[in-house]
């Protein structure tokens, strides 16, 4: 099926490389009009240039509330609309003993990890009632399901996520709002090394043995995951913690 998301407007954070990056892509492809939104400015540009004409981009810290209303205030004036946000930023601590993660780090997960859920639903949400409904997908993670040590702090900002998705749900539900989390296993993107501890060969397989398909996740397998999610096909889907794990949470 093609043009699954035709006319649909969608915010993607954290949305110039990895999991965001393979979603913005995947969106693109079937008709909607993207908002790459991104710390890294250069990166988004250079990613919503190579997508093309129905992808923008933006500078956004989305624990910045001013920074946020711009991003959607740029959605909306772009295209008149917004149907569909992707909360897919993300930040982790380096894998270590609970103890040894410093307070800025601490803080820095709770801002990017829940904050930014909270102050991107201020702004979305007026949007969505007006037009009469929209998709709220939040990334969390199999570590808010099946902790792995060593991530205490990320793994319980990640079970935040999946408790707010399933109450954002009940409460947003008489809007036509549905919101949605995913639940990927660790995947090739720029944090695995820090999940890992180190990147050895060691690591690698250690991590991977405890994946009953044999791999890491994919950009793409997470991206097919989130274009189900936000199309009409899932319109009566809401409330779900969908596991995108290869079997891991089993």
């Amino acid at each position: 099926m093609i043009g699954r998301l035709e006319g649909k407007t969608a915010i993607i954070t954290g949305g110039a490389a990895g999991f965001g990056e393979g979603i913005a892509r995947r969106y693109a492809a079937e008709g909607a009009v993207v908002i790459i939104a991104d710390m890294n400015g250069v990166a988004a540009k250079k990613l919503a240039d190579d997508i093309g004409s129905n992808s923008f981009s933006i500078e956004t810290d989305v624990t910045v509330r001013s920074d946020v209303k711009a991003m959607v205030a740029h959605a909306v004036g772009e295209t008149g609309r917004l149907d569909v946000i992707v909360n897919n930023a993300g930040f982790t601590h380096r894998n270590c003993p609970m103890t040894q993660v410093d307070e800025t780090n601490f803080n820095r997960i709770l801002e990017v990890n829940t904050k930014a859920i909270y102050l991107t639903t201020l702004e979305v949400v007026p949007e969505m009632e007006k037009q009469g409904g929209g998709s709220i997908i939040n990334t969390a993670s199999t570590a808010g399901l099946r902790p792995r040590p060593g991530l205490t702090w990320y793994n319980a900002s990640k079970g935040w996520v999946i408790t707010a998705t399933k109450s954002m749900a009940v409460e947003l539900a008489s809007q036509n709002i549905r919101v949605n989390c995913l639940c990927p296993v660790a995947g090739e993107t720029g944090m695995l090394e820090l999940f890992m501890g180190e990147d050895t060969p060691e690591k690698r397989e250690q991590f991977r043995s405890s994946i009953p398909l044999g791999r890491f996740s994919k950009p793409e397998d997470i991206a097919n995951a989130a274009l189900w999610l936000a199309s009409d096909e899932a319109q009566f889907i809401t409330g779900v913690a969908l596991e995108v794990d290869g079997g891991r949470t089993i």
